[in-house]
């Protein structure tokens, strides 16, 4: 599949649910109204629509939410994905998780065929942990973090960069993902969804954040990527790497690869424009076999713009970002 400006798409990220067992202040607005039941695809059906991107040469699928380990029976499209690893299909997937359901469901998806996994941790620090997920307890998710470790998963840690919550402890976090052996990926916030909160209060950029991180560390540009949208560096003092996700100070769009699948079936081709296509009527259609959802998928594609257009003092887009899935 490519484009209109020749970029491959390979990447498939699926929002399998809009549901979460937290509610991070830069994710989520506090009262949320989640999706009819009716709306959202089965497993099955987002099964056959992820069966689909492979056919037409999507390599790399992450699972997301929400928080995509309180879907029911999710473990099964794992195990139905997984299967689909190897010559002619997957080279990989993997899953973004909060951790929280890490402790009993890390073996299984190991078994699967996971083989690494993207946590979302902003702190190492209980009370803070409490109020940027507005009701979470750190522990969970650090037992968590270790279940994945012990099970075989490679770890790397997501952490939103929020001015005045977290900034101080990024020295802390790199040391304690080195002594541990995860890799460290620090992310911009962006400007989507109405959070009822000081979205402008809350920017960091990362420019700035290297720059101190540097005063400390041995940071040296390495080559290493994931299919995703890191840049990432080399830490000469634990061996480990960390990783940068820059939307707002320098996008990375004139390399991306990768459309967003909601629980919906809608398909977003950028996370930061509102264009998207509903590949749910056709997949529901019983006139519309397989082919013919192969030429819905086409379709959109030739439709992904450019790039994104964030701003910081406005929501790009009205959607939150538990909706997409990141």
């Amino acid at each position: 599949m490519l484009d209109p400006f020749g970029r491959r798409i390979s990447y498939l990220r699926v929002s399998v649910t809009d549901r979460c067992d937290l509610r991070c202040v830069y994710c989520m607005a506090e009262d949320m109204t989640f999706l009819p039941k009716s709306e959202v695809l089965t497993l099955e059906e987002l099964d056959r629509l992820c069966g689909t991107f492979i056919g037409l040469g999507v390599e790399r699928i992450r699972l997301t939410g929400g928080e995509p380990l309180v879907r029911k029976n999710v473990i099964s499209l794992f195990r139905n994905l997984g299967d689909r690893i190897g010559p002619g299909g997957l080279k990989e997937l993997t899953v973004t998780t909060n951790g929280s359901q890490l402790t009993k469901m890390a073996g299984q998806l190991y078994s699967a065929g996971v083989r690494r996994i993207n946590v979302s941790l902003d702190t190492l620090d209980a009370q803070k942990f409490a109020a940027i997920t507005r009701w979470g307890k750190l522990e969970p998710t650090l037992d968590g973090i270790f279940a994945a470790k012990a099970a075989g998963l490679a770890v790397k840690i997501n952490a939103v960069a929020l001015k005045g919550v977290n900034e101080e402890e990024y020295d802390r976090m790199l040391a304690w993902c080195g002594e541990h052996g995860f890799d460290l990926t620090l992310i911009e916030t962006m400007p989507m969804g109405d959070i009822s909160g000081d979205r402008a209060g809350q920017y960091l950029p990362l420019s700035l954040v290297r720059q101190r991180l540097r005063e400390h560390w041995t940071l040296t540009e390495s080559s290493h990527a994931t299919g995703g949208p890191a840049r990432y560096y080399d830490v000469a003092e634990t061996g480990g790497r960390l990783g940068l996700i820059t939307p707002m100070t320098h996008n990375f769009c004139e390399s991306c690869n990768r459309v967003r699948l909601t629980c919906t079936g809608t398909l977003y081709m950028c996370l930061g424009q509102d264009d998207a296509a509903d590949l749910r009527r056709p997949l529901r259609d019983p006139g519309v076999d397989d082919e013919g959802l192969r030429e819905h998928i086409l379709a959109a594609i030739a439709r992904k713009p450019k790039g994104h257009d964030f701003v910081m003092d406005r929501a790009a887009v009205a959607r939150h970002m538990s909706v997409t899935g990141g």
